[in-house]
């Protein structure tokens, strides 16, 4: 109760004073937030939209790659059991 008293008496001095307006305060507000749901984020080690594409994307070429040596392999394999039985 003592808690949201300070607050109350501390918002009502900025009004009295005319310090802060709507937007001021909206804006505030809004960037307490944000930085609250940044410290969330950075907590739980989430990645961003365009990270987890980008690690999509790496995944998919190396995917690609590995695909792309097992057929080399395959045919070099091949090539040997036939140059090894003629």
């Amino acid at each position: 109760m003592s808690k949201s008293k300070f607050v109350i008496d501390k918002l009502g001095k900025l009004f009295e004073k005319g310090f802060v307006t709507y937007k001021d305060l909206t804006s505030e507000l809004l960037n307490i937030l944000k930085s609250k749901r940044d410290e969330v984020i950075l907590k739980m080690k989430i990645t961003s939209k365009e990270e987890t594409e980008i690690i999509i994307k790496r995944i998919e070429n190396l995917e690609k790659k590995i695909i792309k040596l097992e057929k080399k392999d395959k045919n070099k394999t091949l090539k040997r059991k036939k140059n090894f039985n003629s």
